[in-house]
């Protein structure tokens, strides 16, 4: 595979092909089995209402508890654009234009099975736009995570019949003006097409997908920070022995020990005689805490993976069976719970990281009072630890699980939704704060372990720190710290960890 496209059809994406979507800016295109089922599935449909009186939800019926109300044939175009206008009701900030891409592209990938009923130009128009950077401007409430996430589809889908807004460059303009620009003509929507647009769970999975990737990145950033921290407090090294992880063999338990054991591979302050039995939780059980949120992004990667290599509109229609069946794949659920438990397991990942922090300044281990010189008149990083400590507050309220609720709507009919789309975008903001507290971490680890000098740790952790050290000088004495933090959340996102 090249890095220059993506190809979508039944094939299944991997989350290596997602990153190098994300990393690489690739252009999307559907193949030509996915063209010829699309193809396929549409005639179909047509000849299903040209000989048929029969009613199927949305293509010839309205919508949710407006089910049983017939649709005229002559009437059907109109129904469908209609969709659109009514369903477009989100409200918030913006959704990320990273994000924004994920979910067009999710789109693509899903209507490429030729089980939705699209045309083949609604598809290309999608492509069009992806490849080109038109970007419909969608809003993160108004999802309820069941019926598919409507409102924000129903906002990716308005440029398509040159309605809403979209974002090119940056700039924010009437999509009717962005199809002038590139000379595009409104489409004109056939039977089927508004709902197999806006029926689907690309708003959550585009979401789930970002998180992930953030999440896999923050989770190799937590254990090198961990074992920065893990040598600047000068800790006992037994408690990444190999045995006493395999007497208890949890994956991620067994790795984290193995990543930190390597990590810290060379170090004579990890060498050296230590004269503390045990050290706090918060570095003795490293590999359990860390170890046990792997785990979980590993059973939500899973569960990601399965959702965005599915079909999740309504109706689907099977050709090859002759049956257009009305169900429910685009009902959140599975998102819903994964998301929560994501947000969960990644909190703690903040939540130890604050505890280390504190312990860090807390003037034991030779350490000096808030990892400064004349404490008192210097207050050093004191404060940051409040800061992180706020924000590991913050999140633990986001983590109250969305999943757990559900509000009914449409009279009734949709009578029990996810609320995956909060899910998602709570679990956003989660990660988002994570990286902030392990941010704070890597200030105070690495300025804790100028004080262990001459000894030196690994040539890993050295390494970082020389870089680290050309973004933000050794702490002497009180500054302005909110640059400090947020140049080392810069770090993190530029420099490389395994």
């Amino acid at each position: 595979m090249t890095y220059n496209y993506l190809p979508l059809d039944k094939s299944q994406l991997t989350f290596q092909q997602l990153k190098h979507l994300l990393n690489y800016k690739q252009f999307v295109s559907i193949t030509y089995r996915a063209h010829e089922a699309i193809l396929k599935c549409r005639a179909y449909l047509d000849e299903k209402l040209n000989s048929s009186d029969e009613l199927f939800y949305g293509i010839n019926t309205g919508f949710g508890f407006l089910q049983n109300v017939k649709i005229e044939k002559a009437q059907l175009e109109t129904l469908q654009q209609n969709l659109l206008l009514s369903h477009a009701c989100g409200l918030g900030d913006e959704v990320p234009q990273e994000i924004v891409k994920l979910m067009m592209m999710l789109k693509i990938k899903s209507l490429s099975y030729g089980y939705s009923g699209i045309g083949i130009e609604v598809v290309k128009r999608l492509m069009d736009m992806y490849n080109n950077e038109v970007l419909p401007v969608i809003y993160t409430q108004g999802s309820l995570g069941a019926s598919g996430d409507l409102a924000p589809l129903s906002h990716m889908s308005l440029p398509l019949i040159g309605k809403g807004e979209v974002r090119i460059n940056g700039e924010k303009m009437s999509a009717e003006n962005a199809l002038k620009k590139f000379d595009w003509k409104p489409i004109e929507l056939q039977s089927k097409e508004g709902l197999a647009l806006i029926n689907g769970t690309q708003f959550m999975s585009a979401y789930g997908v970002y998180n992930l990737v953030g999440s896999e990145r923050l989770l190799n950033w937590a254990n090198m920070i961990a074992a920065i921290s893990f040598d600047a407090f000068d800790c006992n090294p037994d408690c990444l022995y190999d045995r006493l992880q395999e007497v208890r063999p949890h994956a991620g338990q067994i790795s984290v020990a193995i990543q930190l054991r390597n990590i810290l591979q060379g170090s004579e302050i990890f060498q050296q005689k230590k004269t503390e039995v045990q050290d706090p939780y918060s570095f003795r059980c490293i590999p359990q805490v860390h170890g046990a949120s792997k785990d979980s992004f590993d059973f939500v990667l899973k569960t990601f993976l399965t959702e965005i290599n599915s079909v999740t509109d309504n109706p689907i229609i099977f050709p090859d069976e002759d049956k257009i069946v009305s169900g429910g794949n685009f009902h959140g659920e599975p998102l819903a719970f994964a998301l929560d438990y994501l947000s969960i397991a990644m909190s703690e990942i903040a939540n130890i990281s604050e505890r280390r922090t504190y312990q860090l300044l807390s003037g034991q281990r030779n350490l000096p009072l808030f990892l400064v010189k004349n404490s008192g008149l210097n207050s050093g990083l004191m404060i940051p630890q409040y800061t992180a400590a706020a924000i590991v507050s913050e999140n633990k309220q986001l983590c109250t699980p969305a999943s757990v609720d559900s509000i009914s709507s449409s009279n009734n009919q949709e009578d029990h939704v996810s609320m995956g789309a909060n899910a998602a975008t709570k679990c956003y903001r989660v990660i988002q704060n994570v990286e902030k507290v392990l941010a704070i971490e890597l200030l105070a680890a690495v300025q804790a372990l100028e004080y262990r000098k001459p000894l030196t740790s690994s040539p890993a952790i050295e390494k970082l720190v020389k870089e680290f050290r050309k973004k933000i000088s050794f702490n002497e004495s009180d500054r302005f710290l909110h640059e400090d933090m947020v140049n080392a959340i810069e770090f993190m996102k530029e420099y490389q960890v395994e």
